[in-house]
């Protein structure tokens, strides 16, 4: 046993750096999160999401921005991911090794977070890794992204290291006894070139990012002040078959900063291979879905159509839906359900609408909520009679996925109306607070209906209750995109 490793004697790490380098109390703090996370570029939802990030750890007002990009993409592993391995450099105190602070949990405003203990004890015997809580008590480079991390995931647990003189394989070695699977991420806290000027720090930080893609595990401090830890990620990352892509690259001069003396910020992930789209298949059996639980509400027997989506063919089995959506979790391929993502199921009866409803932000499993949609679209869709078997037999079903909602950032009307994009966004309007507030929301489909930006508009603030003639700088818009499919495209 490693004679610096100990049961832990204190119960919980205070946070140390909350109230300067991010918001002290939890409503400002979640706020401030979720405008950072708003404002990250809107993509697609893809299946999957990153093994590993290295994220920067500044204050939020220099490199949240920035670190938000790179956190965006957890979304979807909400539920999924339950232990994050977190390393990040020494700034104030100096340690050999990789050192544990020999605590049972770390607290932030949003609440306590616990030590993975079973983490601890896999490492315990390692002689690179440490108990020293006085490296731990004042460093912000892990503190500050747990906010980050309960604002995605929810709750996890925790393997925190301050990584101090380690060489790379040693860095290395720990994280692969730590490795694990879906439920675990490991990211790495880690700033880039400090106190130059602009152009002096865009060149190095330039050259900083090429190394890491690269997988060049010789960066020193000057490139990163974690270039420790990002030098043990490359080499565990290599033998894993992951490979990094850059998310962003700035410096505090391009967020809150002068441009006198900066430091230099980037976000990347680390996956098996680039994300692969939605497609026909995934469709498929949303659509299977749908249709069944519609089916077995009305008191039907489905054929529920299950294909792995990995791409073999396979037929349709009787199986009941409750079995069935067990079965679909287990297919091998089918992880992607357990993701979260929002969703739209619409029904479609002799080519009129005949319901339609969904999620607008990711809340529950895939699955789940096209399920729930489904069943609220047949059944709870207020503007219509719930559906008959009679009806049912008429009925053709669609299926979207939602992008993440971004907010779009506008000057005025008319900055806003050459901003949206016809036949590709869907909006969000909202308008107001608290009792008084208003929220309306137009899928991309309804384009068809109204494909002049102007109409679409008009119409959206009527749906969210609002006077058409309502001032657009006195409302908030976020767009999104969708994937659909319907029965007849993809059979």
């Amino acid at each position: 046993m490693n004679p610096n490793l100990q049961t832990p004697t204190q119960a919980v790490r205070p946070a140390a750096v909350a109230g300067t380098f991010y918001p002290g109390d939890a409503p400002t703090l979640l706020a401030e999160l979720g405008e950072m996370l708003a404002h990250t570029p809107e993509q697609l939802p893809v299946p999957g999401f990153p093994k590993a990030l290295i994220v920067p750890h500044a204050g939020f007002i220099y490199s949240g921005p920035v670190a938000a990009q790179a956190y965006d993409l957890l979304r979807p592993a909400r539920g999924i991911v339950t232990r994050v391995i977190l390393l990040g450099p020494c700034h104030r105190v100096a340690v050999n090794g990789l050192a544990l602070p020999g605590v049972q949990a770390f607290d932030t405003p949003l609440g306590r977070v616990p030590i993975d203990q079973a983490a601890v004890a896999a490492v315990r015997g390692m002689p690179q890794v440490v108990e020293f809580s006085a490296t731990h008590a004042q460093e912000h480079s892990l503190e500050v992204q747990l906010p980050f991390l309960q604002s995605v995931l929810g709750r996890f647990s925790l393997a925190p290291f301050v990584v101090g003189a380690a060489s790379p394989e040693q860095v290395a070695q720990v994280l692969e006894r730590l490795w694990g699977g879906r439920e675990t991420l490991i990211v790495i806290s880690s700033d880039l070139s400090h106190y130059h000027d602009y152009d002096a720090a865009r060149a190095m930080d330039g050259e900083t990012v090429r190394a890491i893609l690269d997988f060049d595990t010789g960066l020193d401090h000057q490139q990163a002040c974690g270039a420790t830890p990002i030098n043990g990620m490359l080499v565990a990352a290599q033998r894993h078959g992951l490979r990094p892509a850059l998310l962003d690259c700035r410096n505090s001069g391009d967020t809150a900063g002068g441009r006198g003396r900066v430091v230099g910020y980037a976000a990347f992930r680390f996956a098996g291979e680039e994300p692969q789209a939605f497609g026909a298949a995934h469709g498929r059996l949303l659509l299977a879905r749908a249709r069944d639980a519609i089916d077995a509400k009305l008191g039907g027997a489905p054929a529920v159509a299950t294909p792995p989506v990995a791409g073999a063919q396979s037929s349709r089995r009787p199986v009941p839906p409750a079995a069935s959506l067990s079965a679909q979790f287990a297919e091998p391929g089918n992880a992607w359900l357990r993701e979260q993502h929002a969703s739209f199921v619409t029904l479609k009866l002799d080519g009129e609408l005949r319901g339609c409803v969904g999620s607008l932000e990711p809340h529950r499993p895939l699955l789940e909520d096209v399920t729930h949609n489904a069943l609220a679209a047949a059944f709870g869709d207020q503007r219509f009679p719930p559906l008959t078997p009679a009806e049912f037999e008429r009925i053709r079903v669609e299926v979207s996925i939602l992008s993440v909602p971004k907010l779009i950032t506008f000057a005025d009307h008319a900055d806003l109306i050459g901003q949206i994009r016809p036949g590709i966004d869907g909006l969000i309007l909202e308008y107001g607070e608290g009792n008084a507030a208003r929220r309306g929301t137009f899928l991309p489909q309804v384009w068809e209906q109204l494909p002049q930006p102007e109409d679409f508009l008009r119409n959206l603030k009527q749906k969210a209750g609002l006077p058409a003639e309502t001032p657009t700088s006195r409302c908030r818009i976020k767009r999104y995109s969708v994937l659909k499919w319907r029965e007849s495209d993809v059979g």
